[in-house]
């Protein structure tokens, strides 16, 4: 599809913008929606075929494919009373907003299908989890790093509990740099470090000819000093309580308003 729209214009917007644009080869025109207003005026100063529309009907109607990013709890502010031709295709990468609830919202009979784009679309190389698949949506995926599609909402539900792991991530690193402060690195030295060392874990992670217990393993000697942090502080305890993180996490996102708690089969008749 050669027309984009996109409304909601944050982190995920901009990071899809960025990501088309660093495409060989032509891309396609994107209509950005004037919410993110700052966002939206800087990204189409720095990029060719960027247009900020008026209202959130001008991208509707320039679009074939739209893009609805707004905060779940602005859905209706921003939704209410949009029209949707049949014809055009709908992601919805709002988290935690079923299908069912956005149809009901925009009462259109134009497909519905759920996406969770990562900020490293913006280097083509995220892969985008979607529900139900659909061939347009996931083509448009492929060129920003790849798409999975899941055959319905409760495996798409288990996906989006995984994304909440990624600041947890970032603030075991911070952890790391204030105990090596503590035992007087200087921050900067620290964090330089700490950036290095999980760089290289980051590219490890592309040789999808390991598995990820088999790269753990690669990377450890026995009774070695990664052995050691694995075992006495990633214990089973840690493991178990980080299991009932996600099991709570992946309740609320079935149970949350906006969630139906029913979930489509594969025909989709059912999202920073």
């Amino acid at each position: 599809m050669q027309r984009i729209g996109i409304i909601g214009v944050g982190e995920i917007g901009r990071a899809l913008v960025e990501g088309l644009r660093a495409a060989d080869g032509p891309a396609p025109a994107v209509f950005l929606s004037p919410r993110g207003a700052r966002t939206a005026a800087e990204l189409s100063g720095r990029h060719d075929g960027i247009e900020v529309c008026g209202d959130n009907q001008q991208v509707v109607d320039k679009a074939e494919l739209v893009i609805i990013a707004v905060r779940r709890q602005d859905r209706h502010e921003a939704l209410d009373g949009l029209r949707v031709d049949p014809g055009k295709v709908v992601v919805n990468v709002m988290a935690g907003v079923a299908n069912d609830d956005l149809r009901g919202i925009l009462a259109t009979e134009a497909p519905l299908v759920r996406a969770i784009p990562l900020p490293s679309v913006r280097e083509r190389r995220s892969v985008t989890v979607t529900c139900p698949a659909h061939p347009a949506v996931d083509a448009f995926f492929e060129q920003l790093g790849g798409a999975l599609p899941v055959p319905d909402e409760a495996a798409f539900d288990v996906f989006s509990a995984l994304t909440g792991t990624l600041t947890a991530h970032y603030a075991y690193l911070t952890a790391l740099t204030s105990w090596a402060v503590e035992h007087d690195i200087p921050a900067a030295d620290a964090e330089r470090y700490i950036r290095g060392l999980f760089q290289a874990v980051g590219r490890a992670l592309g040789d999808e000819t390991r598995t990820l217990h088999q790269l753990a393993s690669d990377h450890e000697t026995p009774a070695g000093n990664n052995e050691r942090i694995r075992t006495t502080w990633f214990d089973e305890a840690n493991t178990t309580a980080l299991h009932t993180a996600l099991d709570h996490l992946l309740d609320n996102l079935r149970h949350s308003p906006g969630s139906t708690g029913r979930h489509p089969g594969p025909d989709g008749s059912s999202p920073a």
